[in-house]
């Protein structure tokens, strides 16, 4: 098991992990306020589609318990704000969303249950979204061992394994997905060092990924994003292992920025790219990965390094997120078993 810890739920209040700190300090704040989760999410303290939707869903129940509504009325009025306020996060991780959604029919369900209670309906629900929180928390451990069981059995018994960006137990509040197929795998017995890109700009793979994997003792290599290609064409990598944000019907694959150059990289070295994630993080609703939406984040993140101004005062973008077309991608590792193309069908089988 890891020995990080993200994001729990305490009587105090939403704990959550400042990955911001990190590597430098492990630093965790108690939250007792919604707003204050969802500015926890929006400012990437919490981060990672799977940690997303647990941090909204605590976010929601949150925010009914310490509610001042007196009775049924008053928190039927609040509570579409508290939703939204969450919703208005960050716009690519469609977990955010299905969380959202499954609290919204939750609520429906404990209003209809409890509304013939008179004022113990309002304590009713309370409880039973906290209890519906809690839910998602375990799916999300429980999720993630069977997509790193699933996964393990692709990954090679010695070698090299490559990732992207921060897809373990910081980005999941499980044991991750891509290094939850990892760590299984070392668990199994595979002797297995991972390649580590940083990823700019944000360097979640040089902050959270390499600080991870060395907590873990898992061997690893950190190398810079433009020394991906050199090591997929020298490096003997057994195959490349990354998240998602949001898969689309066709199993195009939002995730984060520089993964479909790596995914291109990887299928002209003849190196299997596996996507791992959670049901959750499937849109089918989305015909493909041309109707994602991008978040665009601060170009001050790309002009400035930990506080500090690297470029000239000029124009930067920055994308947070880039969409692998299907084509790239070998298989799509989920908790209900490894989906392989035509992804149309097989992803609507799971």
């Amino acid at each position: 098991m890891p020995t990080v810890e993200p994001i729990r739920w305490t009587a105090d209040g939403v704990v959550i992990l400042d990955q911001l700190r990190l590597p430098g300090a492990v630093v965790y704040h108690t939250y007792t306020d919604y707003r204050d989760v969802a500015h926890a999410i929006k400012a990437m303290i919490i981060r990672g589609a799977p940690a997303i939707g647990v941090a909204a869903a605590m976010g929601i129940a949150l925010g009914v318990q310490r509610s001042q509504a007196q009775n049924l009325e008053e928190l039927q009025a609040e509570f579409p704000i508290i939703c939204e306020t969450l919703a208005r996060t960050r716009p690519t991780a469609v977990d955010l969303f299905w969380a959202v959604a499954r609290f919204k029919k939750r609520f429906e369900e404990l209003v209809v249950a409890a509304s013939s209670n008179g004022k113990s309906s309002v304590g009713q629900i309370r409880e039973g979204l906290v209890a519906e929180a809690l839910v998602v928390h375990q799916e999300r451990r429980d999720g993630d061992r069977r997509i790193g069981k699933f996964g393990a059995a692709l990954m090679p018994m010695n070698g090299r394994v490559m990732t992207q960006c921060n897809a373990g137990a910081l980005a999941t509040a499980g044991i991750g997905t891509a290094l939850g197929v990892i760590r299984v795998a070392v668990e199994e017995g595979h002797a297995i060092e991972v390649l580590v890109p940083e990823t700019r700009p944000y360097l979640q793979g040089a902050r959270l990924t390499a600080w991870e994997l060395h907590q873990d003792q898992i061997p690893l290599t950190l190398i810079t994003d433009n020394m991906v290609g050199h090591f997929l064409r020298t490096g003997k990598v057994g195959a490349v292992v990354v998240g998602a944000d949001r898969i689309a019907a066709n199993g195009d694959t939002a995730n984060k920025i520089g993964t479909y150059g790596i995914a291109v990289l990887a299928k002209e070295n003849n190196v299997p790219f596996y996507v791992a994630a959670p049901i959750s993080t499937l849109d089918l609703s989305l015909a493909s990965g041309d109707e994602i939406p991008i978040e665009e984040r601060s170009a001050k993140e790309v002009t400035h390094l930990a506080g500090v101004n690297i470029a000239p005062p000029v124009n930067a973008a920055h994308p947070a997120f880039d969409v692998t077309p299907a084509r790239y991608i070998t298989a799509i590792i989920t908790e209900r078993g490894v989906a392989r193309p035509p992804f149309t069908a097989s992803l609507h089988a799971r």
